[in-house]
């Protein structure tokens, strides 16, 4: 497999002086891979229907879907959401979504605050582990959160998917026994979330102020 293209343009990110929050939608199924996955992972017979990207940062793949809630945001070095603490950063992007979920479902929302939990074999997808800052429901992860620092700031991204998100395991070349039961989470169905963009101003309010970007990912 030829060189994965980006999710952003990092270099440009970086010069960006004004906090950012990013409405992201996507034309087509991607699977994500983290900053230090190799393709070679991969099933090349299995994925025609994917596009691939790398996205900097931790983690492991992640299947994103067009319908997905996937938020990011850019913290400048000198804006006061920013901390020099990996954990903290992560914990209040969970406290952000956790509030703005609440403040429209009636399920108990938690967030995960200790430290990376889940499998050795099995973290090579994201959604298979528990990471700090990410939420939960009903004992299943509902956010997802990944995050990449730099001198100039922290780019922190987070997900909720729209729909089941299993499919990621058949495209790997080797899987671990037990991951397919590892990565079941919720959706926005599965927990009666009925409007995502009432979701997503209200999170831009309980976490900004922001510059706000909408942005479209074509295949």
């Amino acid at each position: 497999m030829s060189e994965l293209e980006e999710l952003y343009d990092y270099d440009v990110l970086r010069r960006v002086e004004e906090p950012t929050m990013f409405v992201v939608r996507l034309e087509k199924p991607t699977l994500v891979l983290g900053s230090s996955q190799s393709t070679d992972l991969l099933n090349p017979d299995k994925i025609p229907d994917f596009e691939v990207r790398r996205r900097r940062g931790g983690g492991g793949i992640v299947l994103l879907q067009p319908d997905d809630i996937w938020i990011d945001w850019w913290i400048p070095a000198s804006d006061s959401r920013w901390s020099p603490d990996v954990h903290v950063s992560s914990i209040n992007v969970g406290v952000w979504w956790k509030e703005a979920l609440e403040a429209q479902l009636s399920k108990a929302v938690s967030i995960h605050e200790g430290p990376l939990e889940g499998e050795q074999e099995h973290r090579v997808i994201c959604f298979a582990g528990k990471g700090p800052g990410e939420l939960f429901i009903d004992g299943k992860k509902t956010v997802g959160v990944t995050q990449w620092r730099v001198r100039e700031g922290t780019f922190l991204s987070s997900v909720i998917h729209a729909k089941d998100s299993s499919e990621v395991v058949s495209v790997l070349k080797d899987i671990p026994p037990g991951l397919a039961a590892s990565v079941e989470h919720q959706t926005t169905r599965s927990i009666g979330l009925d409007d995502s963009e009432v979701l997503i101003n209200d999170l831009a309010k309980i976490s900004g102020p922001w510059l706000v970007r909408q942005l479209f990912l074509r295949a």
